[in-house]
């Protein structure tokens, strides 16, 4: 009995470590009022035994707080020591494990649900949904494709309204469509219309797009405006018998009133058909003339509000004849004519004049001069003894004249009677003696290698050359070679040798004297 007494003196270990786990941040409150049970453990000495030497033993304080949830299992009393034991061996990873409790209440594992398939996304909103144009009944929407459309592709769009004021939405559509215009009819003209559009596909529909402001249907005004073709700015020409068609857009609302005249004075209706839409107006004449012609005004108006433009319309046909064609003159090779304008020009300026001409033996026409700006032309290089009559067409835009004007008269190209006189040229002296203008050099050669000796003389007559060898006349020798040509002399040495050295002259011999140069030759 003594030896279990002694435990009971050291009871304070534990109370020094139940103050020490109390700062402990990680400790739960759960253990605390489970240490005030130690009075009751006072009583039981033989429990208490083992566990005192272990808590004084742990140097952690979370250590020493271990046994003391180990000490609270009364119900086995009979197995004191292997409780502290496991307790203090399980003290430092987890304290709560220590306690009997636990194991009975943990859960059994539950099987893990099965994923579900992704269901197929819905199509995004439509974009940039906008108001495009707006009248006394209705007006007209335009959006674009939504980003993202699913991989079904979309069906359409379901267009929808609601009064301003009212939650009841209406489709306006009865199925989807695939356009991004939309005009919705049938409206009453001061209402406010709230609008959304809905892609719909078939994984769902996206959520709408709306706009941010309701739409009021009123007539928007716009001032009128003629927007004259570029081609039309300038004079409009045809030709007589065409057809001209034109069109004209103008702009305005509400639709304005279109007025055409010529002259301040209406249009003929047997001559001009005026067609009017509620962008255009249409200018027809089915076969023009030429009283056609003139500045057509066009009128746009819109409440006193007035746009005004000027159609130039020219009907040209080809032009008459030119008036007046004679001859002036004929003198030699050429003749010279002359004419006046034609009387009717065909609506249109005259551009020139087309000469032809033929000639009696032929009888065919042929053009010697295009686009002559005046009203006279000389022709030049006629052939002598040939008779030729001559014509001219007027031009214009439109083309030559449907007939020319002829010349009265003929033009009769005479023979001239001419005598040839040679023209007497002195007769020149040209008698000259020889004369070298470049003489021979000296040369110096190899054996065995043939060599030339030049030089050029002039005289008149032609002089005769003779070529000497140290004073010794070079005769028929077939090591030697002379030639002249153009005044040039030339010797040939043949595969000259040593005893081929020497002086070489050249002599030129005529009636009227003589002259010689000479050269030395080495050969080595």
């Amino acid at each position: 009995m003594t030896g279990k007494t002694a435990p009971p003196a050291k009871k304070p270990a534990p109370a020094a470590a139940k103050k020490k786990a109390a700062p402990a941040p990680k400790e739960k409150a759960a253990p605390a009022p489970k240490e005030e049970a130690t009075p009751k453990e006072e009583a039981t000495p033989k429990e208490e035994a083992a566990p005192a030497p272990k808590e004084e033993a742990a140097p952690a304080p979370k250590e020493a707080a271990a046994p003391a949830p180990a000490a609270e299992e009364p119900p086995a009393p009979t197995e004191p020591a292997p409780t502290p034991t496991e307790a203090g061996a399980e003290a430092p990873p987890a304290p709560e494990e220590g306690s009997a409790a636990p194991p009975a209440e943990s859960p059994a594992p539950e099987p893990e649900p099965q994923p579900e398939k992704p269901k197929e996304e819905p199509p995004s909103s439509p974009l940039s949904l906008a108001v495009e144009e707006v009248s006394e009944n209705s007006f007209t929407l335009t959006w674009k494709a939504p980003e993202h459309t699913g991989k079904a592709g979309l069906d359409g769009y379901v267009v929808e309204i609601c009064k301003d004021g009212s939650s009841d939405w209406k489709a306006v559509n009865q199925e989807p469509f695939l356009s991004t215009r939309y005009t919705i009819p049938n409206l009453s003209s001061g209402d406010k219309i709230h609008v959304r559009v809905t892609a719909v596909s078939a994984s769902g529909s996206s959520s709408p797009a709306t706009l941010e402001q309701p739409v009021l249907i009123r007539e928007i005004l716009q001032l009128p405006k003629i927007r004259m073709p570029r081609h039309l700015r300038e004079t409009y020409v045809r030709r007589v018998g065409d057809a001209v068609n034109i069109m004209i857009p103008f702009q305005g609302k509400p639709q304005p009133e279109v007025t055409w005249t010529k002259g301040d004075q209406p249009l003929d209706t047997s001559r001009v058909n005026i067609r009017n839409t509620a962008r255009d107006t249409i200018f027809y004449i089915r076969q023009a003339q030429r009283g056609d012609s003139g500045q057509y005004q066009l009128s746009v108006r819109i409440n006193g509000t007035e746009d005004k433009a000027i159609l130039d319309i020219q009907v040209v046909e080809p032009p008459g004849p030119p008036q007046n064609l004679k001859l002036v003159d004929v003198w030699g090779f050429n003749v010279a004519l002359e004419w006046t304008p034609p009387v009717d020009n065909g609506n249109a300026e005259i551009k020139g004049y087309r000469v032809q001409k033929s000639d009696k033996k032929s009888g065919k026409w042929f053009t010697v001069l295009e686009r002559c700006t005046r009203t006279s032309c000389t022709i030049s290089d006629l052939i002598i003894g040939n008779t030729y009559s001559f014509r001219v067409f007027s031009e214009n835009s439109c083309g030559l004249s449907d007939s020319a004007a002829v010349a009265a008269g003929v033009a009769h190209i005479e023979k001239t009677k001419t005598t040839y006189q040679p023209e007497k040229i002195q007769q020149r002296d040209m008698m000259e003696p020889p004369k070298f203008t470049q003489p021979l050099t000296d040369r110096t050669t190899t054996r065995g290698y043939s060599t030339h000796l030049f030089c050029s003389v002039r005289g008149f007559p032609q002089p005769k050359i003779i070529w000497l060898k140290n004073q010794m006349e070079i005769r028929e020798d077939p090591k030697y070679i002379a030639m002249i040509e153009q005044g040039v002399c030339s010797l040939e040495i043949r595969k000259p040798s040593p005893f081929d050295g020497g002086v070489y002259t050249c002599k030129a011999v005529n009636a009227l004297g003589e002259a010689s140069v000479d050269c030395r030759l080495d050969v080595k």
